[in-house]
């Protein structure tokens, strides 16, 4: 039998019995202490009562004007005769009896002192030179109720106490490990990106150094990421400047050479160069959405930022391709702009590169901060969906894409505690392709 999981459930359980082990092993004990002595107190009970019986029994014995005569003493009222005796003479006469006294249950002289048979204890004493004799039996059945009665005294408070022990015991335990479920509590509310130390204060000193040690595997882990970050966005503005340079140096060669060959050479290293510098920018993205604050201090109006990022990406688009819905009362959240700027771009080229070549692309931005996008083209089998947030994956045989988009939109819903949904087909058709995330809202001002 495998005992409890839970650190509370030990303690718990063990104590409880510890307690319940200590409590019948002094009990026991008790028991035992307590029958021997009554064993002497009825012992001395016994003999007292035969040396009291046996002078009151001469005088009336020897006052008899016959001799051999048995008499027996009449109860005076009913009651329980625990103690009976008998009085003989050197023949084993009975000349007195008391009136509940059975003479076979005496056995024959053996001479003064305690005896004891199968069914009772017994003292005998004699007088007047051992012509006249006393027995005194008491039931072993009296002694073994009184025994029965006290072991039942000392045994059944264990029905009362020993559930409101356990249930102190519970009390006890459940309190003193409140720090620890706090520091839990704590722990399991964090997000993923956040790494930055827990609060592990009043932690039992045996949990605290627990605590230590697992603060500073977090705080070497931030430290790991963060390298890894900003290595990511270093590079990639370093880059900036000789991609741009041999973006120039290529874009010249196409302008001075007359060869065609070289022509064609120069816009490949040109168009390789492009995707390399979108590459970078990505890269610079993800390094942001991963280690950068995403959420402000104070809300603000997130319609007149989605008009502005709408007009400057129709000219790469098409006119009227991109198609924005937003609702008449400003949708406020604290969400960091330059954040929502790199979701919007990023969803927006996601569903230009990938949708149907001619087809809409319709950005929504709902009052409840409900952000979507969605396009049109063939059905993404749902195996392909489930890897799109993956870095690097692409979802079709184009090759001109990061594979970097989504990864970037997943990321900051993490960290913004949303969660980015892919549906294909879009809502409300047979086909297509939707993405959709909530945007962290807040109240106007004064609200």
């Amino acid at each position: 039998m495998r005992g409890p999981r839970s650190l509370q459930g030990r303690l718990g359980l063990w104590l409880g019995i510890a307690l319940t082990l200590l409590w019948v092993t002094a009990a026991s004990v008790t028991a035992l202490i307590a029958r021997a002595e009554i064993e002497e107190v009825f012992d001395a009970a016994l003999q007292e009562t035969a040396q009291r019986i046996l002078p009151l029994a001469v005088v009336d014995i020897l006052n008899r004007e016959e001799e051999g005569i048995s008499q027996r003493l009449a109860a005076i009222r009913e009651h329980d005769e625990f103690f009976t005796y008998i009085v003989r003479d050197d023949q084993g006469r009975v000349l007195l009896q008391s009136h509940a006294a059975d003479p076979a249950v005496f056995p024959a002289w053996d001479g003064t002192g305690f005896r004891q048979t199968a069914t009772h204890r017994l003292f005998s004493d004699e007088a007047v030179r051992g012509t006249i004799r006393i027995t005194v039996a008491e039931p072993l059945d009296h002694r073994a109720g009184i025994a029965r009665e006290i072991q039942m005294g000392l045994g059944l408070p264990l029905l009362i106490v020993l559930p409101v022990t356990f249930l102190a015991i519970v009390l006890a335990v459940r309190a003193s490990l409140a720090p620890l479920r706090q520091f839990r509590d704590r722990l399991a509310a964090r997000g993923a990106r956040d790494l930055s130390p827990v609060a592990s204060v009043d932690l039992p000193a045996e949990i605290a150094p627990v605590a230590e040690t697992m603060n500073g595997l977090l705080a070497r882990l931030d430290a790991a990421f963060e390298a890894e970050r900003n290595f990511a966005a270093n590079a990639a503005h370093e880059l900036r400047t000789p991609l741009a340079g041999a973006i120039a140096q290529a874009q010249r060669l196409q302008s001075e050479t007359r060869d065609d060959a070289a022509r064609a050479r120069a816009a490949e290293m040109e168009a390789t160069l492009k995707r390399l510098t979108r590459l970078s920018e990505r890269l610079m993205q993800l390094a942001r959405a991963e280690g950068a604050r995403l959420r402000r201090d104070r809300a603000a109006d997130l319609r007149p930022l989605a008009r502005i990022l709408t007009d400057e990406m129709a000219p790469l688009a098409g006119p009227g391709r991109i198609r924005l819905s937003l609702p008449e009362a400003s949708v406020m959240s604290d969400l960091d702009p330059d954040a929502f700027a790199i979701l919007f771009r990023n969803l927006v080229e996601n569903a230009l590169r990938h949708g149907a070549p001619a087809g809409p692309v319709e950005v929504t931005l709902a009052q409840d901060g409900m952000f979507s996008v969605a396009n049109d083209g063939p059905v993404v089998p749902s195996a392909v969906l489930d890897r799109l947030t993956r870095r690097f994956e692409r979802a079709g045989a184009r090759g001109d894409g990061s594979g970097l988009g989504l990864a970037i939109v997943s990321a900051i819903a993490e960290r913004i505690g949303s969660g980015l949904t892919l549906d294909s087909p879009r809502s409300g058709h047979d086909a297509g392709f939707e993405a959709t995330i909530r945007l962290p809202e807040c109240p106007p001002d004064g609200a």
